[in-house]
């Protein structure tokens, strides 16, 4: 008894840790109006042409973001669990870099390594530039996307799938993509919705480079307003997450490991 009443002690402290500010965030972000609370602050904040804006280039550059981590980690991931598992240490410990060197270490050297004077000149131009940032994004999600990826390979028997498709006739695009993917789809989209959420905050990358993101403009509005930063805090809390609340519906669909992994 005395163990569960310690367990209920901290699972309340835990809850009133987490929402106590919470809520205190919300009710300031009420009090916009003077003596009445209201959603002033996110009307204003939803018909700022900068938040539809920024918001919906960040949008863009998170899908574009997600596409090229798909094309870049799931035949890599496949490859190393059917063909090349002694690599997959190498693999992880690469993966992991981006958790270790910070975004403002990676920025710099996108700087010097892509300026207007480099031999390949990202940043002389607004889409070369949107690129750069869009790659920069790409590295901070490999620890996550390679992780969700591998785990759902790991569900699926990959030998049998890939002799399977081969005898079939199957070439290797055609197996990825019609045989690989679907089995790990689950997997893929709980990697995608944390890119998601970490392109819609993230703000060293997309501020050092000047780009327009949804990062900057939360900084902007944060030194230089009352209410309104509390309102697109909340808003942000409730669209990260939204983004864990669907990952974890997705994983309840996930295909159970009912064969042999290799």
């Amino acid at each position: 008894m005395r163990g569960k009443a310690w367990a209920w002690i901290t699972f309340a402290l835990g809850c009133t840790y987490f929402f106590v500010p919470l809520i205190g965030t919300i009710e300031f972000s009420m009090r916009m109006k003077r003596g009445e609370y209201s959603f002033e602050a996110y009307r204003v904040v939803f018909g700022d042409e900068r938040f539809q804006a920024t918001f919906g280039y960040s949008i863009l550059i998170a899908a574009l973001t997600i596409a090229v981590g798909i094309l870049i980690v799931v035949p890599t991931a496949y490859w190393i669990r059917l063909r090349l598992p002694n690599l997959r240490p190498v693999v992880e410990f690469i993966t992991l870099l981006p958790l270790i060197i910070p975004a403002i270490v990676i920025v710099f050297g996108y700087l010097r390594m892509y300026n207007s004077s480099s031999w390949i000149p990202f940043t002389a131009t607004r889409r070369g530039t949107d690129i750069l940032l869009m790659f920069g994004y790409v590295t901070l999600a490999l620890p996550y996307m390679y992780r969700a990826v591998d785990t759902g390979l790991r569900t699926i028997d990959v030998q049998t799938l890939t002799e399977a498709a081969q005898i079939l006739g199957a070439k290797w695009p055609t197996i990825i993509a019609r045989v690989i993917l679907p089995n790990v789809l689950i997997a893929v989209l709980s990697g995608a919705f944390l890119t998601f959420a970490i392109v819609i905050g993230e703000f060293t990358m997309a501020s050092l480079l000047d780009r327009p993101a949804f990062g900057p403009y939360l900084q902007n509005i944060g030194a230089n307003r009352a209410y309104e930063p509390a309102a697109l805090a909340i808003i942000a809390f409730f669209i990260t997450w939204g983004c864990m609340a669907v990952i974890q519906v997705l994983s309840r669909y996930a295909p159970k490991s009912a064969s042999r992994p290799n």
